[in-house]
């Protein structure tokens, strides 16, 4: 909704504000993982990415804290994507399933 120079409205629509729907997180379960290793684009890095996570931001950096802390390194989490610094996808594959990511791959 574009209000461009409103001022003043009688109209109670006219300020409303637009709030984003609140994403529901599925059960560990119920989530579809994908872990890849990427070497492209990374400046000659290795990463291990997990793609898929359906849910809240919050959860999904919950998500990859205990990865990076379980692994010891570091990362970061984004746009339903966590990247793992490092050849990591074996452990991780590993780590997800204990956890109860039993839809990954």
């Amino acid at each position: 909704m574009d209000l461009g120079n409103l001022v003043f409205s009688t109209n109670p629509d006219a300020m409303r504000s637009e709030e984003p729907e609140a994403i529901e997180t599925l059960a560990p379960d119920r989530q579809k993982l994908r872990v890849n290793i990427e070497r492209h684009h990374r400046g000659g890095k290795t990463v291990t990415l997990v793609k898929g996570f359906v849910g809240s931001d919050d959860d999904l950096n919950a998500l990859a804290k205990q990865l990076k802390t379980k692994c010891g390194v570091g990362g970061s989490a984004k746009e339903g994507e966590i990247v793992i610094q490092g050849e990591m996808k074996e452990k991780i594959v590993s780590l997800l399933l204990t956890m109860g990511y039993k839809n990954t791959k």
